[in-house]
């Protein structure tokens, strides 16, 4: 008989488990936590969505919808896509729900994204991400609620270290039309020298030869206008007051003027939270004002602000956690006592205790097992009655007792 071959796991596809898996639920327990603080709801959504959704947020142009997307047409000849990010989920489900008239609203949501990409250390075919967006709210005090929570996060993380606030404007809807003008005539006269990919952005997307990484591109990016010689009055407080919010907050942060987004709905602030402990992909958490996006949704003109982060990322750069130690771990010494020990354990758990039962193996043995496992209170079950130990840890031992105490006087009553 052939031996029967075990199917892989999808190419950029990771099984977590251990030190891994406890990593990243801490960056997503922390991540709820600290939303909660500033008072943003959860959301949970469809992995799958109308491919419409994303070619028209994200622009047929973009390499996420030309090239990085999982799309399929669907038994009843719909065409579906999984998701490549929330963004544009986040708002479809506000327009499809009638949520306007709840706005504003802030929202957090977490989960798996796809994209087709080359996988490398931190980037899969399916990853993960935290998100968060303010939508309804024009004010600057979104921005800076938005980039305040997103500074707690990273310290609470513990990864705050090394990492750098890098801010910048793309201006209301005039400045930012202006500075596009003055960029594509710019990049048209200097077409002889720049890249195959900026030639094709110039078209479509010319702000992102900005942050072009090819060494072709970089003089003339770097000599290229800047937005600042564009800024309405409006646009320039409005950057001021963001700024001045972060200063108010605590929160360091330092200009990068070539920091832009392609996609015209953009306006105002962008930025992005820059390690240089992840090698080139340094970015560990971007985002920006896309005042233009529910619009070209359909919906009507809507303010909104937001970022995202990827949690592979994050908890890359998280200290190991501690091991997990059971406050209790209880040994079933001889097979009679199991009914007993159950009763005992389950009882525990009730309580709010976490508990190890060992009764597997050699009777003789499970005492030793239940010492190795480090618990705080560690018991005994035998044909000798119940002992335990562990008044090194008075508040679990004190909660033992009550437990043990009660199940005694419940028996008593019968």
């Amino acid at each position: 008989m052939a031996k029967i071959q075990t199917p892989q796991a999808v190419r950029g596809t990771q099984d977590m488990f251990g030190e891994t898996e406890e990593r990243f639920a801490h960056v997503v327990a922390t991540f709820e936590r600290v939303r909660r603080l500033y008072g943003f709801k959860g959301l949970q959504l469809p992995v799958i969505e109308p491919t419409a959704v994303f070619s028209r947020s994200l622009g047929e142009a973009t390499d996420v919808v030309s090239k990085e997307m999982y799309t399929f047409e669907d038994r009843g000849g719909d065409s579906i896509t999984l998701r490549p990010e929330f963004t544009a989920g986040i708002a479809r489900a506000y327009l499809t729900n009638g949520w306007q008239q709840y706005a504003p609203m802030k929202l957090s949501v977490h989960g798996p994204l796809f994209r087709y990409e080359r996988p490398q250390k931190g980037r899969y075919r399916q990853f993960h991400q935290i998100d968060a967006e303010i939508i309804g709210a024009a004010e600057p005090a979104a921005d800076v609620e938005l980039l305040v929570m997103a500074d707690q996060l990273l310290k609470e993380l513990g990864i705050d270290d090394g990492v750098t606030l890098q801010l910048n404007t793309l201006g209301d809807t005039p400045s930012r039309d202006a500075w596009r003008t003055a960029l594509v005539g710019y990049f048209n006269d200097h077409k002889d020298v720049l890249s195959e990919d900026s030639l094709a952005r110039l078209e479509k997307n010319p702000l992102r030869i900005l942050d072009s990484k090819d060494p072709k591109d970089r003089p003339v990016a770097d000599a290229a206008p800047v937005i600042d010689d564009y800024l309405s009055g409006e646009a320039q407080d409005f950057f001021g007051a963001v700024t001045a919010g972060l200063d108010a907050a605590g929160v360091a942060w330092t200009r990068n003027a070539a920091l832009v987004r392609g996609l015209d709905y953009y306006r105002h602030t962008a930025f992005e939270f820059v390690t240089d402990r992840l090698g080139a992909q340094g970015t560990v958490l971007g985002g920006g004002r896309y005042d233009g996006l529910i619009e070209n949704l359909g919906g009507p003109a809507t303010p909104a602000v937001g970022w995202a982060a990827g949690i592979e990322r994050l908890a890359m750069l998280v200290e190991a956690p501690a091991s997990i130690v059971p406050d209790v771990a209880v040994a079933i010494e001889f097979r009679d006592a199991e009914p007993q020990g159950q009763k005992i354990v389950a009882a525990l758990r009730r309580s709010g205790l976490s508990v190890e039962m060992l009764a597997q193996g050699s009777p003789k043995k499970r005492y030793d097992k239940a010492i190795k496992t480090n618990a705080k209170v560690v018991m005994s079950i035998s044909d000798m009655g119940v002992r335990y130990s562990g008044d090194k840890y008075p508040d679990v031992f004190s909660q033992v007792n009550e437990v043990l105490v009660s199940i005694a006087e419940e028996l008593k009553k019968r």
